[in-house]
């Protein structure tokens, strides 16, 4: 049989050589015969792993049946436009993998058990399916059925769609509205569907930094099988799978298959005459109505579940103060937040009014990362923010919106309608403003910068910072704008960097280090070499070396980087080793400006040992933390001292890299000043007025958080020295929610699937910083204590038999840095060292499939290591005083005396 050339006359009858009448390709798509039952056989499988491939391996389940097909009516005036009816018959249901035997959920099962018999009858009345030039026109079914079986019967009725001729359209099937490419060969015809064009409205969410992120992928391969130019199978193929980008052990893949063979044909009805295709359905049934093929959401039922109290009374236990360092507390918080997220709003204010003030804190975490409407206006019902009364609520509450992973403009909304009221706390309103910038940052990164809430919160930022009249309020709209990072605030940061006093010059700078590279002008560098070299006036040594980092890590010219090195030798002493020890670090760890310095090192008047010989105990040092092919982890300390020995700044970061992305994982910096007055030292040039001041301010997971202070002030610097008691200081202390990314999937076989990551941390980062005039010497202290856990999973759902597979992986660890400093002589005596605890890493995985009856298969898996503790040296110059055991790999050790 050929195909006939088009306008001639098509036979609608024929036979193979067996003298069966076979299902017929049309000249556009498929055409059935006339008068004629089609008996086809049809199943559909799908089974989850973990991307390996092996079936024995795997969880899932098969739908089978039989199916008849028979042509109702073909429009006389075009035989392309056809009304075919699809009957499912003798439905099944079994286990994918054969090795299950007397574990199978199915055994000893008929299928009205475990479909149940309402949804059996619903799947095996037929559904109607009209069809021009092969695409679906309507899809028409019986109103009121179950949702998930009329999604089964939607993905068998998508099958008959297809067209004869190569080439990419749109169409609209189960999987919505799809663009696919059609590949025609003599036997087979191949439909590519792109799934990541398809628009189906289904909920969903991701983290927007990628090295958090998770990445995914989604194929869908259907073949149509022809033989003799009858098309007499079909199969489909569609897979998703997932994998953590910095974590690929987390991973995991769902492969949903589709068969569909013509076994045979008989006698069947006759056409029924007429013209309008309306009029024929109404005589087939009256109750039928044209539905959208696209597939519909749907919930399974949860009989029996418990409440949202009752989830809280079984999590409350792990998350009691003195268990936050345990894994377990951070995978209770993590499962508490899926209940919250189908919670009303009623619901989460009596938990949170009924609870204790030693687990609310963590309540609140939970409450205000679920991220729903629902959540958040619970929690700004329960917060007062005009009482002082709650201030460690309200703050917790605060920084878990900084972290949030997809943050909505009703959030910001909410934050900006906060600021404009009163407050019985100045750092609860100063730390509102910090929050909003960190808002508006990942707003903007989603697309979301023109938002109305979006725009006033730039307004707000802009405006507060341009006529602000206090000190304090200038540090906040710096400290906001630090986490918004907008492009049009860079000429105000320029203008605070070079004319404001000390500690907003120095906040301004710090500002500016935080933009990319492409925002970091000629015109900006400029400012910059001037506020370096003093040109204008002269600025503290904080903010002439923060300064210069910018310059040299943002594509420095030749004659920026010839001055900078011509400066050194001129430069007060300790500033003189800070920056010999920033060049330095920049060759040895192949930064990009490297290149640049190499090249001006080939001058002598740069490159000669007076300019690189000189003495002092400031330095600047990055390291790898961990190294892989495809991500790394780096540390970098810089710590500067006055001339006398007295710490002016230390900053400790931690970055992490996932391909070209990264994300500022930490940083914590402890700021001095004006304490020469102690020791009768004199101060360095510039800072002979600065008040005596000791802070430490902090980002996380690329949110600025409000700076904490230790003393402002000789007298109170001289009240916490009589009093201090050495217990460190808490920068930030909570749960959080890290890494959250969920996918509602329509399977084109119409079953449902879900794909979810979720990760947290339970973090206590703390400083001290200890002062003894007696010994002469100074300790800087930074811990920095972290439980976490990673949960993957992906289900498969038909309402009646749910598939799932579980992946999780959880440790517990610790990052403590100190430096010791002994000023009794010059050059003083440093140690610096950061050590990282050995840390368990257990990771787990659980496979299951239940039924909705309640019957149930499970599987798991458990595997325990530790990972290795390293002590990373800094910076020494006494081995007495300094006695560490060196990392034993090059790149984690960054030792050696100066």
């Amino acid at each position: 049989m050929m195909y006939t050339e088009e306008g001639c006359q098509y036979h609608m009858i024929s036979h193979n050589s067996n003298g069966k009448s076979n299902w017929k390709s049309h000249t556009t798509g498929l055409s059935l015969n006339n008068d004629r039952l089609y008996k086809l056989t049809y199943s559909t499988e799908v089974f989850l792993d973990r991307g390996k491939g092996k079936q024995e391996d795997s969880v899932g389940y098969r739908i089978s049946s039989n199916v008849d097909v028979i042509l109702l009516w073909r429009n006389p005036d075009g035989d392309d436009d056809q009304l075919i009816q699809i009957t499912m018959k003798d439905v099944n249901v079994e286990n994918v993998n054969e090795q299950r035997g007397e574990k199978s959920i199915f055994k000893g099962k008929n299928p009205p058990k475990i479909i149940r018999k309402e949804n059996l009858e619903a799947l095996q009345r037929p559904v109607l399916l009209h069809l021009v030039h092969g695409k679906v026109k309507e899809f028409y079914s019986y109103p009121n059925e179950p949702v998930a079986i009329e999604n089964l019967k939607r993905g068998l009725a998508s099958l008959f769609q297809m067209q004869l001729s190569s080439g990419t359209t749109n169409e609209v099937d189960i999987s919505g509205d799809c663009k696919v490419t059609y590949q025609a060969h003599q036997d087979k015809v191949t439909k590519i569907k792109a799934l990541d064009s398809c628009k189906i409205e289904r909920s969903g969410f991701t983290t927007s930094n990628q090295v958090l992120g998770v990445t995914s992928k989604a194929t869908s391969v259907t073949t149509y099988k022809i033989e003799d130019s009858f098309v007499i199978a079909v199969f489909a193929e569609e897979t998703h799978a997932f994998r953590m980008n910095f974590l690929q052990t987390i991973a995991g893949n769902i492969v949903s298959k589709q068969k569909l063979e013509l076994k045979t044909t008989e006698a069947g009805p006759r056409l029924m005459p007429g013209k309008q295709v309306a009029t024929i359905i109404k005589a087939v049934d009256s109750e039928y109505r044209a539905l959208p093929i696209v597939g519909q959401n749907f919930q399974s039922e949860c009989k029996g579940c418990p409440s949202l109290a009752e989830h809280w009374q079984s999590t409350r236990k792990h998350l009691q103060p003195d268990n936050l360092s345990k894994a377990e507390a951070v995978r209770s918080f993590l499962a508490f937040i899926q209940h919250l997220r189908t919670a009303r709003r009623e619901e989460i204010l009596q938990i949170l009014k009924a609870e204790s003030k030693e687990v609310l804190p963590q309540l609140v975490d939970a409450v205000t990362s679920a991220q729903t409407s629902d959540s958040l206006d619970a929690i700004l019902d329960f917060l007062d923010f005009k009482s002082d009364s709650s201030i460690i609520l309200q703050e917790r509450f605060l920084y878990a919106c900084g972290f949030a992973s997809h943050p909505d403009e009703e959030l910001l909304r909410a934050l900006i309608s906060k600021f404009k009221g009163s407050f019985g706390s100045n750092d609860i309103r100063e730390t509102v403003m910090i929050i909003a910038g960190a808002l508006v940052r990942k707003l903007c990164q989603n697309e979301g910068c023109k938002l109305k809430a979006v725009v006033e919160a730039k307004k707000l930022i802009l405006g507060g910072l341009e006529r602000a009249e206090k000190k304090e309020d200038t540090m906040m709209y710096l400290l906001s704008l630090k986490n918004a990072l907008l492009p049009e605030g860079i000429p105000l940061l320029l203008k605070y960097a070079e004319s404001g006093e000390g500690p907003i010059s120095h906040l301004a700078t710090t500002t500016l280090q935080r933009y990319d590279v492409r925002f970091i002008t000629d015109e900006v560098k400029k400012t910059l070499n001037r506020i370096y070299h003093q040109n204008r006036k002269v600025h503290e040594k904080t903010v002439r070396t923060t300064a210069a980092t910018i310059i040299l890590n943002n594509n420095p010219s030749y004659m920026e980087v010839k001055n900078i090195l011509l400066s050194i030798g001129e430069l007060p002493k300790e500033m003189n080793k800070y920056m010999l020890a920033v060049v330095q670090d920049i060759l040895r760890f192949e930064m990009p400006a490297s290149k640049m310095v190499r090249r001006v090192l080939k001058e002598m008047v740069a490159h000669n040992y007076d300019r690189f010989s000189k003495s002092g105990s400031s330095s600047a040092y990055t390291g790898y933390i961990e190294r892989a092919p495809h991500s790394a982890s780096t540390y970098s300390l810089d710590i500067l001292y006055s001339g006398s020995g007295i710490l002016r700044r230390s900053n400790l970061n931690i970055f992490q890299y996932i391909g070209k992305d990264s994300l500022h994982s930490s940083q914590v910096v402890i700021e001095a000043q004006g304490l020469e007055a102690l020791i009768a030292a004199t101060p360095d040039e510039g800072e002979e007025n600065l008040d005596s001041y000791a802070g430490m301010s902090a980002i996380l997971f690329d949110v600025q958080l409000r700076p904490v202070t230790f003393f402002n002030g000789y007298s109170d610097l001289m009240s916490k020295m009589l009093s201090a008691s050495g217990d460190p200081v808490s920068v930030v202390k909570g749960l959080i929610l890290l890494i959250d990314h969920s996918q509602e999937l329509q399977l084109q076989s119409g079953l449902k699937a879900n794909m979810d990551v979720q990760g947290g941390l339970a973090i206590d980062i703390s400083g001290a910083m200890e002062f003894s005039l007696w010994y002469r010497e100074s300790k800087t202290r930074v811990k920095n204590r972290v439980a976490l856990a990673i949960v993957g999973s992906i289900t498969v759902d038909s309402s009646f038999v749910k598939a799932g597979l579980e992946i999780s992986a959880e440790t517990e660890a610790g990052l403590e840095f100190i430096s010791t400093v002994q000023f009794s002589q010059y050059p003083f005596l440093v140690c610096m060292q950061m050590d990282k605890d050995g840390a368990p890493f257990r990771q787990f995985e659980t496979k299951y499939e239940r039924l909705s009856t309640g019957r149930g298969y499970v599987s798991r898996r458990r595997k325990e290591s530790i990972i290795a503790g390293s002590e990373f040296p800094l910076h020494q110059e006494n081995s007495d005083m300094c006695k560490v055991v060196f990392a034993p790999e090059p790149e984690s050790s960054s030792g050696g005396w100066f």
